[in-house]
């Protein structure tokens, strides 16, 4: 006769607490995101959780009242780069029945200064996971994420993430190499780079690109040539096309770091009387449709910004689901867009 097995009874709090050897309060102050818990023994309760496969009534309440629903958090609105990512986010999401919540938090992330917190908030409310777009994001506020097992992505991180963080991203080495090539060819030699960002992987990615195409056409890379931005936008145009005109020497050509960039380089050049690309000319990364609209239209390395947001995403739910990924890296392929404001330097179009 077959024995019948009683059903395993439900966590409750005080058997989580027996289990780390800890208060009822203390598991308490955990699973509501209180930062008033040592390190040490938020680590053992998170475990004991984790093995009692406890839920909170609000994560059981949440389960069973709402679908599918990722949160993207970007830094600020305010860029066509930014705007397209989200389009791209926003297409696939409409298509796989996801509810998309955006937060915008700032430069500095200013709300994931608690990471605890707001990944147990996730936790609660039943979300899928993150999308974090171009910002920082600290090894200890990732943690945070991977201890309950949330799934995050991140697009065009300014740091490298761990080895087993899903990062997506585009082929940044090989568009700079592209923007100074297009250039070379045209007949430049004097090529100035400006900069977003310094710390940013992508910017270091696009600069040494650009080096490289150089010294392979036996061209010494001039560091008065390479200017620092700062960010990765119109200002960072402004200041570095004033800094280039401080010099003994202008360059005939600039590849700026950003669309943004560049559209801040062809403002501040119309300021100055300089013609694009008659005196001189210019090329921006990323492909957006600011670029394309401007007076001149602007050569560009383009970024598949709509397929990045897809892409991380498609990456997202899958890990959601529980598959297993075959690259926690997704890089997907620039392509150089030449428009009206690259042009052979006026000695050579003269001759």
């Amino acid at each position: 006769m077959a024995t019948k097995t009683s059903p395993r009874p439900k966590p409750t709090l005080a058997m989580v607490a027996q289990q780390a050897g800890v208060s009822a309060p203390t598991v308490s102050k955990v699973v509501n995101g209180r930062l008033d818990v040592s390190p040490e023994t938020r680590a053992r309760v998170l475990e004991a959780l984790e093995q009692a496969g406890y839920q909170s009534p609000l994560q059981r309440r949440s389960a069973a009242e709402t679908g599918t629903i990722v949160e993207v958090v970007i830094d600020v609105l305010d860029s066509a780069y930014m705007i397209e990512v989200l389009n791209g986010i926003l297409q696939f999401a409409a298509s796989a029945d996801v509810e998309i919540l955006v937060s915008v938090t700032g430069p500095a992330l200013s709300n994931l200064r608690s990471p605890e917190r707001r990944a147990q908030r996730m936790l609660d409310e039943g979300r899928a996971g993150m999308i974090v777009v171009t910002s920082a994001f600290s090894e200890a506020q990732l943690q945070a994420f991977r201890r309950r097992k949330i799934p995050v992505v991140v697009i065009d991180p300014l740091n490298p993430p761990s080895a087993d963080v899903v990062s997506v991203g585009a082929t940044n080495w090989a568009g700079g190499k592209a923007a100074a090539e297009h250039l070379l060819d045209l007949g430049h030699e004097r090529i100035a780079y400006i900069g977003g960002i310094d710390r940013a992987e992508c910017n270091q990615a696009r600069l040494h690109g650009y080096m490289a195409a150089l010294m392979a056409r036996g061209i010494t890379v001039d560091p008065e040539y390479i200017i620092s931005g700062g960010r990765f936008r119109r200002e960072s145009g402004v200041t570095g096309l004033q800094a280039l005109l401080r010099l003994d020497q202008l360059p005939t050509a600039i590849f700026a770091a950003s669309d943004t960039i560049a559209l801040g380089v062809l403002a501040e050049a119309g300021r100055h009387g300089i013609r694009v690309p008659e005196d001189i000319s210019l090329i921006g990364f990323d492909g957006t449709k600011q670029g394309e609209e401007s007076v001149p239209s602007l050569s560009s390395v383009a970024q598949p910004l709509e397929e990045m947001g897809r892409a991380a995403l498609r990456s997202l739910l899958r890990q959601a689901r529980g598959e297993t990924l075959d690259s926690h890296r997704v890089e997907l392929a620039t392509q150089l867009i030449v428009r009206g404001s690259t042009a052979a330097p006026a000695s050579i179009a003269k001759g």
